[in-house]
């Protein structure tokens, strides 16, 4: 059993809403601290969870390769953007995947694929229905993940402490 001082791979997922970048940022500073390998991950939720919903007529196989394709296409200009960050802090490897399917579940497969040592996540992505909906990704990942997970709350973080 590795200590969490063996972080040789940090997985970090982002939704691709205003914190990502900060959520994003803050993993490459921890995971430069480490020396290790950094994997962003986005999910595109699926169509099956809004099931009590009405989806137009259209089809959904086209229709979901094409919300891939463009999560990918959006995946490789963020981390083209990240990739400067990540070498200032030192991390090893930058890699990125775009999955299918239930956010968390698809989280923590991944992170159990690549033998991730550690999750870097925010607490808050994008809000509003989809949120009081499907309840908080984050908390799912935390309850199922087999390694630590460092939650971080955009709305906090990075704020100075006022002085006295």
């Amino acid at each position: 059993m590795n200590t969490i001082m063996d972080v040789r791979r940090i997985v970090t997922p982002i939704d691709f809403s205003d914190n990502s970048k900060m959520i994003a940022e803050s993993a490459a500073y921890m995971a430069g601290k480490f020396q290790a390998e950094m994997y962003l991950v986005f999910v595109v939720q699926n169509f099956e969870d809004y099931s009590g919903f009405f989806v137009p007529q259209m089809s959904m196989p086209n229709l979901e390769s094409e919300l891939v394709e463009g999560a990918e296409d959006k995946m490789e200009s963020f981390c083209k953007e990240l990739k400067k960050k990540c070498d200032e802090y030192g991390v090893t490897k930058l890699e990125s995947r775009v999955f299918m399917g239930d956010v968390a579940e698809q989280i923590v497969e991944f992170v159990t694929e690549v033998e991730g040592d550690m999750i870097i996540m925010g607490t808050h992505g994008y809000k509003g229905l989809e949120k009081i909906m499907f309840g908080s990704v984050a908390d799912k990942v935390v309850r199922a993940a087999q390694c630590p997970v460092l939650t971080i709350n955009p709305y906090k973080c990075g704020i100075a402490p006022e002085k006295k």
